[in-house]
Order: structure tokens, then sequence, then C-alpha cells
């Protein structure tokens, strides 16, 4: 839900009304908290709705103690990603990342010291993991009030509280396109559970989705970049700029995927060993590797073009190509292959790929067919229409 601060912000701060990114930042705290109440009875009832949906019990137990300590980190979220999205519309990145990378050096040691050391398991990464991000928050909200953004803060205001049902609803368009995403690959890991021989095509599976998550990091770090250059110069009224920048990190992206991918690939039989001692859930991994160096060339251009339809406002359109893509497509066939076709873990999998790879060609074709000149027309009109345009946004000619 917080990506809508994407669009706002970046558009805001390309038109010049700095003013409105701090109010913004404030709604979308407001209903984060909210929302991050409603979804705390996930964490809490997390066992039972693993057991009703018939998980094996001892990873819904160890998946339920871990979830009721991790609670503090929701609320930790519904603050952070307002306050990134604010950070990064003014392309404040490097502060972001200098507080990151303390953060990590600290959470490395605490990790080691808690879950190692003191032996105290996932009892210990939840503490660490909380610890870390309540750091990270507690240091980037110094970072604003201590007067670096400028007109972009000036203090808490009560129109935090004015116009907050439309901004719902741009935040649950939001969420509900990023979140059909992330629960893609969530439920995904939950078929393997079902599978024979479950913890081992789980131990599998994580281990190749962790390797994902890590390399889908980079290409996170495009989408934002993406996303802040396409509104913010939509904002401005600069359309070719904004779509040269898309085809500039479309291409960046492709590259950086493949050269990860290519490393993996020549090492798939020695980077499992860094994650377990199993040979049978190593020769899975190994056999599962060109799989994933396919989904991180896929995954690292598929956030960009994620980018550009948050900095153009598309999020409920891609919301529906989500659901067509994931849920029509990927999630049965992975399912048909999976256990009707007996092809396991390997098969989930090509359903999970054959989802991905489909909506990546869609949204290439709707940016490469999009008139650029109209979204920053219709930016203009978003920004008037939020409160925050006082004048007149120029658009450039073709």
């Amino acid at each position: 839900m917080g990506s809508a601060l994407e669009t706002l912000c970046g558009q805001a701060y390309g038109a010049g009304q700095l003013e409105m990114m701090g109010v913004y930042m404030q709604r979308s705290w407001v209903i984060l908290i909210c929302t991050s109440l409603i979804l705390l009875q996930l964490y809490i009832f997390s066992t039972p709705i693993l057991l009703l949906i018939r998980q094996q019990t001892s990873i819904a137990k160890a998946a339920g103690t871990f979830a009721h300590y991790m609670m503090p980190q929701l609320f930790a979220y519904a603050l952070n990603f307002p306050i990134a999205k604010f950070l990064q519309a003014q392309r404040k990145v490097m502060a972001i990342a200098i507080i990151s990378a303390i953060a990590l050096v600290l959470h490395t040691f605490f990790s080691w010291l808690l879950i190692i050391k003191l032996d105290w398991g996932l009892v210990g990464a939840a503490v660490a993991l909380n610890g870390s991000w309540w750091f990270i928050i507690v240091v980037q909200l110094a970072y604003i009030f201590s007067g670096t953004c400028g007109r972009a803060w000036s203090g808490f205001s009560w129109k935090a509280f004015e116009n907050l049902w439309s901004f719902v609803r741009l935040s649950v368009a939001s969420a509900v396109m990023m979140c059909l995403e992330t629960w893609y690959f969530m439920v995904l890991i939950l078929f393997a559970g079902y599978l024979k021989n479950a913890e081992i095509s789980v131990d599998a599976f994580s281990i190749c989705t962790n390797i994902l998550g890590w390399a889908m990091m980079v290409a996170m770090g495009a989408n934002a970049a993406t996303s802040v250059r396409v509104s913010n110069e939509l904002g401005a009224g600069h359309p070719r700029t904004a779509k040269f920048s898309v085809v500039v990190m479309l291409i960046t992206a492709f590259i950086i995927g493949l050269v990860l991918s290519m490393i993996l690939l020549a090492t798939r039989n020695q980077w499992p060993k860094a994650f377990t001692s199993s040979q049978t859930v190593e020769k899975l991994v190994s056999e599962l590797t060109p799989l994933l160096c396919i989904s991180i060339v896929v995954n690292n251009v598929q956030p960009v073009l994620s980018g550009v339809a948050i900095g153009a406002g598309w999020q409920a359109i891609v919301a529906y190509v989500n659901v067509g893509c994931y849920y029509v497509v990927g999630i049965p066939l992975g399912l048909i292959l999976g256990y009707a076709l007996n092809f396991g873990v390997t098969g989930i999998w090509y359903g999970m790929l054959a989802g991905t790879v489909l909506q990546g060609i869609i949204l290439i074709i709707l940016t490469y067919r999009t008139n650029w000149n109209k979204e920053a027309s219709m930016a203009g009109d978003r920004i008037k229409l939020w409160g925050g345009y006082k004048g007149k946004t120029g658009i450039e000619e073709k």
C-alpha cells in the first residue's frame, strides 16, 4: 500500500509541489497503521490457519512461533515504506543506503549472537529482525526531522486526515498489484509443502527463492529508480525523458540478471553447500538452478516494468494483468505439472515461470504502446486532484 506514494510523491516532486509530500507520507502512515492492526490477526492465528489448510504440524508450529515474535516488525513496515518512498521521490537514496548499510552490519552481528551464540533459534531471528527494522525507522525519522528535506517536511499536519478515502483507494490498488506478485511466490512454496518428501521440497524451494529474492533486491532497486524517474519526469511534463529512462533501465536490468544467472549456473554444484548439509537437498537445488537462472533474468526485467506502472499510476491495470497471468495461468499450470504429471517441485517452478513470463510480455506491450504525452497530461491532472498543484505543468512537445 505504501507504493501509492511513489506515484503521488514522485509526481508532486517533479511538479515542484514539495509541501504536499510530507502530508502524503502522513496520510499513508495513518492508513498503513490501521491496516497493520487488521493484518495482526493473521500473525496471532497463524498456527491454526496453517493447520486448517493441512500444513505439517511441525512447520505450522514453527511458523506460528516466528510470526508471534515478528509482530513488532509489521508496524515497522507500516512506518518504513512511506518513509522510503518519501525519500526516494526526492532522490535522497544515499541516505537510505547508508542507514541500511549500518543496520545490515548490526543485524549480522546480532543475528549471529542471538541465533548461534545464545542458541535462541527462530526467536533470536525475530528479535534481530525487529531490532534492525526499528533502528532504521528511528534513524530515518531523525534524518527527516533534522530539516534535510526542506519544504517536503514542514511538521505534522491535520491535513493527513483529509481525503483519506481517495488515498485508501489508490493505496489498495497499489497493494493489490504488489501483493498479487509477492503472494504468487509464497503460495507456490505453500504448495511445495504438500508434495512427497515435503521437508526436502520446501528446503530446496526455499533456498532457490531465497537466492531469487537476493537477486530481486537488485531488481527492486531498478524498480524504485524507474518509478521515481518516471513519476518525476511525468510530473515535470517531460514525457520523452520518461520514455528514455524506461529503455535504459530495461537494458541495464537485463544485463545484470544475465550476469548473475551465468555465475549461478557456473557454480551450480558448489553454491548450494552454503545453505544445506543435506546431499539430497543439494542435488535438488542443483537441478533447479537452470530454472532459477531463467527466473532471475525474467524477474530482473519485470520490476522495471512494474516501476513504470507505479510511476505512471497504472496500479489498477497491472493488478488485473497479475490476476490473469499468475492465478489463472501460473498457479494452475504449476499444480498440474507438479501434482497431476508428477514433476514435483520442478513442475511447480515451471508454472511459476510461465506466469511471470506472460506477465512480462503483456507489460512490455503496454509500455511500448504508451502515449507518454498523454501520461504527462494525466500526471498534471492528478496533482490538481490531490491538492498539490499551484501552477501550470508544461508538457513538452513530441
